[in-house]
C-alpha cells in the first residue's frame, strides 16, 4: 500500500458534492477541486479542500485537458470524480487521456447520453420504450408512422426532465426540429409511456451492485417539472414483487453498461401493460435530496460511500460494504411562494430532515413502519400544496 495519500480530483460545474469532499478528506485523501469561476464564492468546505482551481468552463475542450496536464506536472492524481451530471463525460475524457481508472468515454455515455443508454439497454435485453435518433428523416417518418403519439422529444445530454417536450403529432415534431436547426442530432424522439415511475439508488463495487434501495415517485418527475406540484418519492416495500423486479433490472443494467465502481441513480416506469421499462440512468447521486432520503431509509450516505469506494480502490484495499438498515423514508419538496417558508407547523417525530433553501419547502420523514411513512407523505403533500406551493415554467437548461 502506498504511503502517500490518495489524491482525488473532483470536477464541479455546479455547487454540489460537498459531502463527498468532506468524506474524502475524513478518510485521509488529498482533495482537489476544479470548478467554475462563477462558483468561487459558493460555500465550499474549504477546510477540507487542499487546492481549488477555477476555470471559465470546466467542460471546454481542449482547455480542461491542458489545465489538468499542467496540474499533473507537479501533482500525481489517482482518481477523477465528477460531482455533477454535467461533468460525467468530462471526467470520462480526462480518465481516457491520463489513463486513470473509472468510466471511459464509451461507457460514460451509457450514463449520460440518453440515446447511447437506450441503444445499449436494448442491446442487453432491457425493455425500453420505442425510440429513434433524430438523424435521418426517413427513419423519423417511419417511427412516427409506426409508433402512435404522443411522443417526447428529449435532449440527449440534459439532466432529468430538463428540455423535454411532449408532442402530439408529426407537425409538432417538424416545427420543433425547425427551431432546433443544427442542434437536432442532440435530441431523440421517444414513445410516451404513461405509468408509475420508480428509481433505484445503488452502490457498485467491482462490477456488482452491493447496495440498492428501491423508491417510487408519487408523480413522474416529467409531470412535476412541466405541470408543477409537490415532488414526492419514498422507499418501496423491500420484499414487494415490484421492488424485486426493478432491483433485478438494475443489476442487469449495471453489468451490461460496464460500471466497475461508483454510484448510480436509475429510473424505470411500470406501464399500463404491467411491464417495467428502463427510462434512464446516471453515474451520480440522485438530486432532489435523494442523498438524505437514502441515508434516512438505509442508514448509508451515498456521497460518503462513493468516497470510501474510490479511496479503497486507489489504495488496493477491499471496500467494506455498508449495511442497509432496511427502514423506510419519504421526501417532499416544492417551490415556495415565500423566500424562507415557515415549516414550524410540521412537528411529527418522524421528520428527520428539513430543507434550507430559498423559495423551497422540503421535508424527509423516516420510520421502520412503511405505512406510517405513507400516511405522513399523503397528508404532508396536501398541506404543502396549500401552505407553500408555487409554480414556475419548466427549464430547458440549468441556470447559470
Amino acid at each position: 500500500m502506498s504511503e502517500s495519500p490518495v489524491t482525488i480530483l473532483c470536477l464541479a460545474s455546479y455547487f454540489k458534492g460537498t459531502t463527498f469532499l468532506r468524506a474524502a478528506k475524513a478518510i485521509g485523501c488529498r482533495v482537489l477541486l476544479v470548478t467554475r469561476e462563477k462558483l468561487a464564492d459558493e460555500p465550499w468546505p474549504r477546510e477540507v479542500i487542499d487546492e481549488i482551481f477555477l476555470m471559465p468552463d470546466v467542460a471546454k475542450q481542449p482547455d480542461i485537458i491542458y489545465a489538468i496536464a499542467y496540474l499533473m506536472r507537479g501533482t500525481a492524481v489517482d482518481q477523477i470524480v465528477p460531482l455533477d451530471d454535467y461533468d460525467v463525460l468530462t471526467a470520462a475524457a480526462l480518465r481516457e487521456h491520463f489513463r486513470l481508472p473509472g468510466l471511459g468515454v464509451t461507457h460514460g455515455r451509457y450514463f449520460r447520453d440518453k440515446l447511447a443508454m437506450r441503444t445499449q439497454a436494448r442491446q442487453i435485453g432491457l425493455p425500453v420504450p420505442e425510440f429513434t435518433a433524430v438523424f435521418n428523416y426517413d427513419c423519423l417518418r417511419d417511427f412516427m408512422a409506426r409508433v402512435s403519439p404522443p411522443w417526447v422529444l428529449k435532449p440527449r445530454a440534459e439532466a432529468g426532465a430538463m428540455g423535454i417536450k411532449k408532442v402530439h403529432n408529426s407537425e409538432e415534431v417538424w416545427r420543433w426540429l425547425d427551431k432546433l436547426g443544427d442542434e437536432q442530432s442532440y435530441f431523440l424522439l421517444e414513445q410516451f409511456v404513461p405509468g408509475l415511475v420508480y428509481h433505484v439508488d445503488s452502490i457498485v463495487s467491482e462490477g456488482e451492485v452491493v447496495l440498492a434501495v428501491p423508491h417510487q415517485y408519487a408523480q413522474p418527475p416529467l409531470n412535476v417539472a412541466h405541470d408543477g406540484g409537490v415532488f414526492v418519492t419514498r422507499t418501496m416495500r423491500r420484499d414487494s414483487a415490484d421492488a424485486q423486479a426493478i432491483l433485478a433490472l438494475n443489476r442487469q443494467m449495471v453489468v451490461g453498461f460496464g460500471m466497475a465502481r461508483g454510484v448510480a441513480h436509475t429510473e424505470f416506469i411500470k406501464a399500463d401493460d404491467g411491464r417495467f421499462y428502463f427510462l434512464e440512468t446516471a453515474a451520480r447521486v440522485g438530486g432532489a435530496n435523494i442523498e438524505e432520503l437514502v441515508a434516512a431509509a438505509a442508514g448509508v450516505n451515498l456521497w460518503g460511500e462513493w468516497a470510501n469506494l474510490e479511496a479503497a480502490h486507489a489504495r488496493g484495499e477491499q471496500y467494506i460494504i455498508p449495511t442497509d438498515k432496511g427502514e423506510y423514508a419519504g421526501v417532499l419538496i416544492c417551490l415556495a411562494r415565500e423566500e424562507w417558508p415557515d415549516l414550524s407547523g410540521y412537528q411529527d417525530a418522524e421528520i428527520v430532515f428539513r430543507l434550507h433553501k430559498k423559495f423551497h419547502a422540503g421535508l424527509i420523514v423516516a420510520s421502520p413502519d412503511r405505512d406510517r411513512v405513507e400516511t405522513l407523505i399523503a397528508a404532508y403533500g396536501q398541506r404543502f400544496a396549500y401552505d407553500f406551493l408555487a409554480v414556475a415554467p419548466p427549464l430547458d437548461k440549468p441556470p447559470e
